[in-house]
C-alpha cells in the first residue's frame, strides 16, 4: 500500500516529518560530520525560511502536540515485570 501526502509519495517516518514541515529534517537538525561553512548556510536557509513563515515555529509544536496527544497511551503503557519468586533486586554497593 502506498501512503500519498499531497502528490509525494511518503515512504519512512522522515518523509512525513519533511511533508508536514516543508522542509528536510536536515535543515532544522544538521547532518553528522558538516563543516562550519555549511552549518552557517544550513542556518542562513533557515533564517530565510522563518522570515518567510513566522508561524512555522507554532505549526510545528501543534504537529509535535497532536502526535503525543495521540500516541500517549502507547508511550506511557508500561508493565511491571514479575520477579522470580525468592529474589531480591541487588542494590549498588551491596554484596551479592
Amino acid at each position: 500500500m502506498r501512503t500519498y501526502v499531497g502528490h509525494q509519495q511518503a515512504v519512512s517516518a522522515d518523509d512525513f516529518v519533511e511533508l508536514a514541515l516543508g522542509t528536510p529534517v536536515e535543515l532544522w537538525l544538521g547532518v553528522e560530520g558538516e563543516t562550519d561553512e555549511e552549518r552557517a548556510a544550513r542556518l542562513d536557509a533557515a533564517r530565510d525560511i522563518l522570515a518567510d513563515n513566522p508561524h512555522l515555529p507554532d505549526d510545528v509544536s501543534r504537529i509535535a502536540a497532536e502526535a503525543i496527544e495521540a500516541y500517549a497511551p502507547d508511550l506511557f503503557n508500561v508493565v511491571p515485570l514479575a520477579r522470580p519468586a525468592g529474589r531480591r533486586p541487588v542494590r549498588k554497593g551491596a554484596a551479592a
